[in-house]
């Protein structure tokens, strides 16, 4: 469940401890499910980016996916009319990694790992962009501007706040509420909520 949240959510804030205190960086991540239980994170960042250089080899970071999240409003609660006491929440969906960060320089690494993610974006498009689309000196220009960072994970959390403290009919009324919004994360987290209501 974590890994498909991962996968999903896949842009992630990646928190690491610099010479000037904590530092944040927001880069999209591959999930590889190897070692067990965990797995390991893998992204890159720009060369020029300090991150890789500054934050001290070995030494944990943190990264934060965040996957669907909304405001709740008590208004869809049955509960409000039969008692009024509620208050507005907001429900969520997010997982945090933690680990030791190594930089990467190799080419055929950092090849594999792009490949990867195209792979993994590009797999709704009717054609596909691939890496080898682009011309060999290109991509490998390209590549030595970039530095890959991987993370092999020590704890993984999962935070779901999906209305699972609320009575069953007031989950119908935020799956509704959530439903006549319309946007997307409303109705990623009315599935979410029916979900959890679902398996109860």
């Amino acid at each position: 469940v974590l890994h498909q949240l991962i996968r999903e959510h896949a842009f992630a804030a990646l928190v690491t401890l610099g010479p000037d205190g904590l530092n944040a960086n927001h880069i999209p991540f591959e999930i590889d499910p190897q070692p067990a239980p965990f797995g390991t994170l893998r992204g890159h960042v720009a060369r020029a980016n300090p991150l890789w250089k500054e934050a001290a080899a070995g030494s944990e970071a943190l990264v934060i996916f965040q996957g669907p999240h909304s405001y709740i409003t008590p208004s869809w609660y049955a509960t409000k009319q039969e008692t009024g006491k509620v208050v507005p929440t907001w429900n969520y969906a997010m997982v945090h990694a933690y680990g030791p960060m190594r930089a990467v320089e190799d080419a055929a690494w950092l090849r594999t790992l792009l490949t990867k993610l195209t792979s993994h974006h590009e797999s709704r498009r009717s054609e596909p962009w691939k890496l080898t689309d682009a011309p060999p000196e290109f991509v490998e220009r390209q590549m030595q501007a970039i530095v890959g960072i991987e993370i092999p994970i020590t704890r993984l959390i999962g935070k779901w706040k999906v209305s699972q403290n609320r009575p069953a009919v007031d989950r119908d009324g935020v799956i509704a509420g959530l439903a006549q919004n319309g946007d997307a994360a409303s109705q990623a987290m009315a599935e979410l909520v029916r979900q959890y209501k679902d398996a109860d």
